[in-house]
């Protein structure tokens, strides 16, 4: 998993990054609630574990903001406080699970691979994108009334756009997320498989839902 962690104490920044990160997962830290709501809001994470009490705010108003600007990524809160209210209080305001510090570091990686597999539980089985549709479950595209064969490499990689739309998305990320391999600026893979897909969807519809950002990546365009 890509994992943001927002947490100002620096003992605890880093004890989580190395438990995270010894368990195979990518993660990016930030220590206060201006830069991790950014982190938050312009990043593509599965995970985000939230300290509540940062220097510069309170970390229910984070998770509340993050929540109102429609990121649906599952928030974990790390905190000292252990009354049952400010366990409510943090699942009203939009987190997904609580857990008090101080911590078993083996309880902590049990808690997000339970709310992982709750959100793949409950993820949509159906895709839609303007006039697309993606099924799942049949690993079947349309777009209007009529079905667009994909390879599965085409698939994987219209299912990522989709889930990422309106977002910037680099070669890296798509590398790592679609094919689970390191990114080499020596091959244009990437692009090939984009052109591929581009051009299956222009053949049933006039909407360019792929742009090309200069120098970043790409971005799904959906309304």
């Amino acid at each position: 998993m890509n994992i943001l962690v927002v947490e100002d104490d620096p003992s605890v920044r880093t004890l989580v990054k190395a438990v995270l990160e010894h368990n195979g997962n990518a993660v990016h830290t930030e220590d206060t609630v201006a830069t991790g709501e950014a982190a938050a809001v312009e990043g593509n994470y599965d995970m985000i574990i939230l300290d509540l009490g940062l220097p510069d705010g309170d970390g229910y108003e984070l998770c509340k903001s993050i929540r109102d600007k429609n990121v649906t990524t599952p928030v974990l809160i790390l905190s000292g406080e252990q009354e049952s209210d400010v366990k409510v209080k943090c699942l009203r305001v939009g987190a997904d699970d609580y857990l008090t510090k101080p911590f078993n570091t083996e309880e902590l990686i049990a808690r997000l691979e339970a709310i992982q597999r709750r959100t793949e539980a409950s993820g949509d089985q159906v895709l839609n994108c303007g006039e697309l549709r993606v099924d799942l479950l049949k690993r079947e595209f349309s777009i209007g009334n009529e079905k667009v064969q994909l390879t599965n490499n085409e698939f994987n990689l219209l299912v990522y756009f989709i889930r990422n739309k309106n977002k910037v998305i680099t070669q890296e990320e798509l590398a790592e997320k679609v094919w689970d391999i390191h990114f080499d600026t020596q091959t244009n893979y990437i692009n090939v498989y984009i052109s591929y897909l581009r051009k299956k969807i222009r053949e049933h519809t006039e909407t360019d839902y792929i742009e090309t950002i200069r120098k970043k990546g790409f971005t799904f365009r959906c309304e």
